[in-house]
C-alpha cells in the first residue's frame, strides 16, 4: 500500500468547493488502495474563526473516512485587512514547517495551491528531501488576485511571480483545473508535465422531481460562497424580476450585505435560506428550475466546480463569467450563456428562457451529459497513472 500526504488549507468539516474538492481526491485514493494523509489547519473558513468543537488545540489528529488526518493551529482571519490575512498564511506556514520536523513525510505529497505562500513553504521544505510533489492548481496565483482587483502590478506582485514559478519549477507534476492554467504553467516552463484535473464531483444523485404543475415564475437558485469575486449582491441589485425568483444559498463575507437587501426589499421575490451542508444542499437544489453561476470579473485559469456539480444534479444552467466556464457550457449543451459583466445581456437571457426550457426531460438530458463526460473515477484512474 503506498503511504500519501495531502497538504492543503481546506477540509471539511469546511464547506465550499475547496474542501469538497481535497476531501474527494483524499478518499479516491483511499478507496484505491492508498493510505492518505491530510494536513490541513483548525477549521475555520469561512468564518474566519475556529469552529467551536476545535478551539483551544495546537494540533489534532483524527481517523476520517479511513483518512488520517492532521489539523494544524493557524491563526484565524478573513479580514479584508492584507496584513492580518498574510499573517493567517504565515502562521500555518510555521505550523507546516513544525509538522514536518518532526513527521515522517512520504515519498509523494500533493500541495495544493492557492494559497501560494502556504505551497511555497510545502515545496521549498520538502523539494530538499528527495519527495515527489504533485502540484494541485486550482487558481492562478497570483494572476487571479490581478483580475480580481485584489493585487497590483507593483514589488510585492513581482516577489509572489518569482514564488509562483518557484512552485511550478519544483513541483515533479502539475495538476490544473482548467486548460487555461495548464497553457498557462506551459508557457513558463514548456517541458512540465501536467494533468487536466477537473473538480469533477461524486456523491449520491438525488432523483429528478416531476413537477406536477407548471409554475408562475422560473425559481433560479445560487448556492456557494458569498464573496466579492461572485458578486452575488450586484446580482439582486440587478435582475429584473417580472419572470422569476431568486434564492440564494451560502455563506461569505456579502452575507450581511445580502440578508440586509432581502429585508430591505420584500417585494422583491429573492430570498436567502443560509448555508446548508452539501448532502441537504442537493435535496433542496433538485427543486428548482435553473441554477446561475456569475463571477464578478473575469478570472483566467478558473473554471467553477459548480458547472459539473449542478449538472449531474440535472439543473440547466446560465454561467455568467466568461472563459473556459463559457466554453464548457456551450460544449456540453448544459443551458445559457450571458455575456460577462453585463446585466442587460443576463437579463435578456433569462427573459427567453421558457418554462418547457428547464423541465423534467431537459434536466434528464443534461444529467446523462454530466455522466457521460464528468466521471471522477475514471480521471482518478488516469491520474494514478501518472502518480
Amino acid at each position: 500500500m503506498k503511504d500519501i500526504f495531502i497538504i492543503t488549507s481546506y477540509y471539511p468539516p469546511e464547506t465550499g468547493a475547496a474542501s469538497n474538492r481535497i476531501f474527494q481526491l483524499a478518499d479516491g485514493l483511499c478507496k484505491q488502495g492508498y493510505n492518505v494523509t491530510v494536513v490541513t489547519p483548525l477549521p475555520n473558513y469561512p468564518t474566519g474563526r475556529i469552529f467551536k468543537d476545535y478551539k483551544g488545540k495546537l494540533i489534532r489528529t483524527s481517523v476520517e473516512n479511513n483518512i488520517t488526518v492532521h489539523r494544524l493551529w493557524i491563526y484565524a482571519s478573513n479580514s479584508k485587512n492584507k496584513v492580518l490575512r498574510l499573517l493567517a498564511m504565515l502562521s500555518y506556514g510555521i505550523s507546516l514547517l513544525s509538522f514536518y520536523t518532526f513527521k515522517k513525510i512520504p515519498k509523494i505529497v500533493i500541495v495544493q495551491s492557492p494559497p501560494l505562500l502556504v505551497a511555497f513553504t510545502s515545496v521549498l521544505f520538502l523539494n530538499k528531501r528527495n519527495r515527489k510533489l504533485i502540484l494541485n492548481v486550482s487558481d492562478l496565483w497570483p494572476k487571479a488576485g490581478l483580475d480580481l482587483g485584489a493585487f497590483k502590478k507593483n514589488f510585492s506582485y513581482k516577489v509572489l511571480e518569482k514564488i509562483e514559478r518557484f512552485n511550478y519549477k519544483n513541483a515533479h507534476l502539475v495538476l490544473g483545473q482548467s486548460k487555461e492554467i495548464l497553457s498557462h504553467v506551459k508557457s513558463i516552463f514548456p517541458n512540465k508535465q501536467t494533468f487536466l484535473y477537473r473538480n469533477y464531483p461524486e456523491f449520491p444523485i438525488p432523483e429528478i422531481p416531476k413537477t406536477a404543475a407548471p409554475a408562475k415564475k422560473i425559481k433560479i437558485v445560487y448556492a456557494g460562497l458569498l464573496g466579492v469575486a461572485q458578486g452575488i449582491l450586484k446580482l439582486c441589485e440587478n435582475l429584473e424580476y417580472d419572470r422569476i425568483e431568486f434564492h440564494i444559498y451560502g455563506a461569505g463575507a456579502e452575507e450581511n450585505q445580502i440578508t440586509r437587501f432581502v429585508k430591505e426589499n420584500k417585494e422583491l421575490p429573492v430570498y436567502y435560506h443560509g448555508e446548508f451542508q452539501r448532502k441537504e444542499l442537493h435535496k433542496e437544489l433538485i427543486s428548482y428550475d435553473l441554477a446561475l453561476i456569475p463571477l464578478l470579473n473575469r478570472i483566467y485559469g478558473s473554471v467553477p466546480s459548480k458547472i459539473f456539480e449542478y449538472a449531474m444534479l440535472g439543473l440547466p444552467l446560465v454561467y455568467f463569467g466568461g472563459g473556459e466556464g463559457e466554453r464548457i457550457i456551450k460544449t456540453y449543451q448544459l443551458g445559457w450563456v450571458a455575456q460577462e459583466g453585463n446585466y442587460a445581456s443576463l437579463n435578456s437571457v433569462l427573459k427567453s428562457i421558457e418554462l418547457k426550457d428547464v423541465g423534467y426531460d431537459v434536466k434528464s438530458k443534461i444529467r446523462l451529459t454530466a455522466i457521460k463526460h464528468f466521471n471522477f473515477s475514471e480521471q482518478l484512474l488516469a491520474l494514478e497513472a501518472k502518480i
